[in-house]
């Protein structure tokens, strides 16, 4: 069934790239907001729009019995979840369907299945994916912990089994502290996902983080879009990210992209997804899979010309993919700088009015960003307020087209990682390509700005 009209469960940037996308397709769009967002560019683009609640995410971004009812008191025919609040709800999407309204994600037990990672660890190891070392299920007891820690060898890393963000997750460097910090993680795991549930993993020294983009059409056909460079992180929260990895070679990621989609076909997997790798010595170890779109999907789609947004909205109305992996051609290099409201040196939080605003432009220069001059950012969410992606023949000229478009952007009236970037992309190491998931943690404590 082709969709009409489609209600976008979510705010900010990636409201306005799924508005966009329906727009280019010819489907209405359903704006949902809090108070706070009532001026918000995706609530001023959209066909519709329908306060939902207060600005608190709980009353109104999360709030699933007012997303239904703006669904079917504006006769939406589907529902897109973007990313973050109930994009990866299971309870949500089997809700969307069971009113009748086309979910533009995967199936509900797929978002299960990998929304929770003991589980999501046993299904990847069925379908023959790499895995850290570690647990085969939940810790039930120390001693439990201590004899396959043993095995293993420490450090170790104790995982809350729900959620992420690096909340519930400890690193354990010998036997004497593993009750104490298995027993915080357990704390904090409970404290922040109501789930105490933790399990053990080996504890990797320095590795890379990549990622791969795959898609299913549902019904045992997937491909993959390569993989994505996301190690660029501080405290477990994605800065930069970059497409294709300088240090993934053509056979790996061949080898690697139809091992997943492989993966994928045999889940009979539908809509986007993101399966998550560790990457050190060589190997990959399979993390979680992120069953929705990411964040950083612009670079993977400026590399592949392949709208993702739209290949979702396909798959969802029973199209198919619009394309064999046969037809994927991956070319050039794609970079995203996530811009944040925030002090580039404490990371304070720093929202506020946008006094003048100036995107960046030029050849293969894309912004996501639902800023405007005269808009003021709300105190409530996130802190990213964009992200800026470049597109270039080879990663040298990327980071250089990169360089340039970061010194054009204006955003006044707050403060932004804008300098941070610029700081960041002027180093050897992001230059040569050589950093993994802790560089950049260690490179601020050794580069304080006077």
């Amino acid at each position: 069934m082709a969709i009409q009209k489609l209600l976008i469960a979510n705010r900010g940037e990636i409201a306005l790239r799924i508005h966009r996308a329906c727009h280019e397709m010819g489907i209405k769009t359903v704006a949902v907001h809090s108070t706070a967002d009532t001026d918000a560019m995706h609530v001023r683009l959209a066909d519709e729009a329908v306060c939902i609640g207060p600005p608190p995410a709980k009353d109104s971004y999360l709030n699933i019995a007012n997303i239904i009812s703006a669904a079917e008191i504006t006769h939406a025919d589907a529902i897109h979840p973007g990313y973050g609040f109930l994009s990866e709800n299971a309870q949500f999407a089997e809700i969307v369907e069971s009113h009748n309204l086309i979910w533009v994600g995967p199936k509900p037990e797929h978002i299960r299945i990998m929304g929770d990672k003991i589980e999501a660890k046993r299904t990847a190891e069925k379908l023959g994916l790499p895995l850290v070392p570690g647990s085969p299920g939940p810790l039930h007891s120390v001693d439990e912990a201590k004899k396959i820690a043993k095995e293993i060898g420490y450090p170790v890393l104790v995982k809350a089994a729900s959620g992420g963000g690096g909340r519930g997750m400890k690193v354990v460097p010998d036997e004497d502290q593993l009750e104490s910090l298995m027993g915080q993680a357990s704390a904090e795991a409970n404290a922040a996902f109501g789930d105490p549930t933790v399990y053990m993993e080996k504890y990797l020294g320095d590795p890379r983080h990549i990622e791969f983009q795959v898609f299913g059409d549902g019904n045992g056909k997937a491909i993959h879009l390569g993989e994505r460079d996301c190690s660029i992180q501080r405290r477990h929260q994605k800065v930069i990210e970059e497409a294709p990895s300088p240090v993934i070679s053509a056979d790996q990621r061949s080898e690697m992209g139809a091992l997943v989609a492989q993966a994928m076909a045999e889940m009979g997997y539908r809509g986007a997804g993101t399966i998550e790798f560790l990457y050190e010595d060589g190997k990959f170890y399979f993390i979680e899979m992120n069953t929705r779109l990411q964040v950083e999907h612009p670079v993977t789609e400026l590399i592949s010309d392949i709208d993702l947004v739209a290949e979702q909205i396909r798959v969802a109305q029973g199209d198919g993919l619009s394309v064999r992996q046969s037809e994927v051609s991956l070319h050039g290099h794609a970079i995203e700088c996530r811009i944040n409201a925030e002090d580039p040196q404490t990371f304070a939080p720093s929202p506020g009015l946008v006094k003048n605003y100036v995107a960046p432009g030029g050849m293969h220069v894309r912004v996501d960003s639902g800023l405007y001059a005269g808009y003021k950012v709300p105190p409530y969410y996130d802190s990213m307020i964009g992200k800026l992606i470049v597109y270039g023949i080879d990663r040298e000229s990327c980071i250089r087209r990169l360089k340039r478009a970061l010194e054009e952007f204006v955003v006044d009236g707050m403060k932004t990682t804008v300098p941070l970037h610029q700081r960041i992309i002027a180093t050897d190491a992001f230059t040569s390509g050589d950093y993994t998931i802790k560089w950049l943690e260690r490179w601020l404590d050794e580069n304080p700005v006077e």
